[in-house]
């Protein structure tokens, strides 16, 4: 018997050293059977539970930047250093109002864009939402439609082909690649992205808010494109004058 026992517990540690490697296609597959087995429910549905209790929370902040609900245009800015997600909304005039921050309760990596898959990395850009997800094990997503064009197209500059795919802005407080923000906020975001409607919202997901600093003097290596990729994010970004949400 202690033979067997002992046979047992190699082999089982076995397994484990060789599944290191493999660790990530196992959770993977772990939240995929978990998606399979939850109860599916459509965009609209989730709007209609949890649309009341948004709208009570939006309300005293749509009024108090004037413009009405929903908006025609959403901008949502990750700033990665600062872990806050800006929301900023346009009405009838186009004009962007600063409408409130919410915390980015967990992102993974470093300062630096996103280059392939499994490098934990959020990815830094300007993007849309790409799709709703109304059944996220992380209770409600936003997909963000990455790679985009330019990021397909730098990888292929660069000889990057897999580049990493299922970039979420989402509920709970864990994340690998994505921004995770709580539930409270997943719900408000969710329901403001299906109310507006996902072709009239855009994201821009910065290392740093460049409307107050540069980047730090200690920056990881990154590709020579870079630059211009935060030039563009920069040029973006004031659009949106930093006033008192």
């Amino acid at each position: 018997m202690k033979i067997r026992r002992h046979y047992f517990l190699l082999v089982l540690l076995a397994f484990c050293v060789c599944a290191i490697p493999f660790r990530m296609k196992i959770v993977h597959a772990a939240v995929a059977a978990t998606k399979v087995a939850k109860a599916k429910k459509t965009v609209a549905e989730r709007v209609a539970e949890f649309g009341g209790v948004v709208h009570a929370r939006m309300a005293p902040v749509f009024t108090q930047v004037g413009v009405p609900y929903p908006p025609r245009h959403v901008t949502l800015i990750g700033l990665k250093a600062e872990r806050i997600m800006e929301v900023w909304v346009a009405g009838a005039s186009n004009e962007w109002k600063h409408l409130k921050d919410y915390p980015i309760l967990a992102l993974s990596g470093q300062l630096g864009p996103k280059l392939e898959e499994g490098d934990g990395q959020v990815p830094e850009g300007l993007y849309r939402v790409e799709s709703l997800n109304p059944n996220s094990l992380y209770h409600l997503a936003l997909r963000v439609n990455y790679p985009n064009d330019d990021d397909r197209q730098r990888g292929k500059l660069d000889g990057r082909k897999n580049l990493g795919s299922d970039i979420m802005i989402h509920g709970s407080a864990c994340s690998i690649g994505c921004l995770a923000m709580g539930d409270e906020a997943a719900e408000d975001l969710f329901v403001l992205a299906a109310e507006t409607g996902i072709e009239n919202i855009s994201i821009i997901l910065s290392p740093v808010d460049f409307r107050k600093r540069g980047l730090p003097p200690q920056m990881p290596d990154h590709p020579a494109w870079t630059g211009e990729r935060y030039e563009a994010i920069k040029k973006e970004l004031g659009k949106f004058k930093i006033g008192k949400p």
